[in-house]
């Protein structure tokens, strides 16, 4: 279904230019590439969600890795945390395939939509807070104007965060209690939204057994209960 609205936001998003460290940063990487991608072209800008914009589950993760969806162009493809998630959505019936590997490669999403808290890959994956605020603003409208969205999972505790602080910026009404991150946190919000956490599928937490993927899995399990089954 299409969503004007969404649409144009999204093509905002890839033309912004707000974060100079981010926008050289960005630029440097798509030149100097790796050895392995030398020969392949690179997005280099700021990459914009994938998937549907009517969605009922929205994916919020942290930042587009440098060699993956900075190379890619699409959110999570490329590179390890996307071989995580996408298994994930595809097994639970939110993904036509459970691989991304560039933007050709026939991948559809259904009733879903991946986002991210950062549009521009950071160096060392570690945004400062001042980039966090000036991209804010994209996750807003976001939540705006996806107006079927009933589930959000949040990646790592700084989607987590950055989640709470835009949706207060839309004048919504946050539960009563108090909102610590874990894996596997879930709380509902009073107009019928469900917010899931779960820590994010980065190497780090993976290598380390930190998370493991019957953790991850059960994330859109859950997902998957609260939404029905698909139709």
């Amino acid at each position: 279904m299409e969503n004007p609205e969404f649409r144009i936001l999204q093509e905002r998003v890839v033309q912004c230019i707000r974060c100079p460290r981010l926008v050289e940063w960005r630029e440097r990487v798509s030149v100097e590439k790796v050895r392995r991608f030398r020969a392949e072209p690179y997005w280099g800008r700021p990459v914009p969600a994938f998937g549907d914009p009517d969605a009922s589950l929205l994916i919020i993760g942290l930042a587009p890795a440098a060699h993956g969806a900075n190379r890619t162009g699409r959110m999570f493809t490329g590179d390890r945390s996307g071989e995580w998630l996408y298994e994930a959505l595809h097994r639970h019936g939110f993904a036509n395939q459970p691989v991304s590997r560039h933007g050709g490669d026939g991948l559809r999403l259904y009733d879903c939509l991946i986002t991210a808290v950062l549009r521009c890959a950071p160096p060392a994956n570690k945004p400062l807070p001042q980039e966090l605020d000036n991209c804010r603003s994209y996750l807003i409208e976001e939540l705006r104007v996806l107006r079927r969205k009933r589930v959000v999972v949040t990646l790592g505790q700084i989607a987590f965060r950055s989640f709470l602080k835009a949706w207060e910026s839309t004048n919504a009404n946050l539960p009563e209690g108090t909102f610590q991150f874990c894996h596997g946190g879930e709380w509902k919000f009073p107009d019928g939204l469900t917010l899931l956490s779960s820590y994010h599928p980065s190497q780090q937490n993976t290598q380390t057994k930190r998370l493991t993927r019957p953790m991850f899995h059960s994330i859109f399990r859950r997902a998957r209960d609260l939404l029905g089954k698909q139709g």
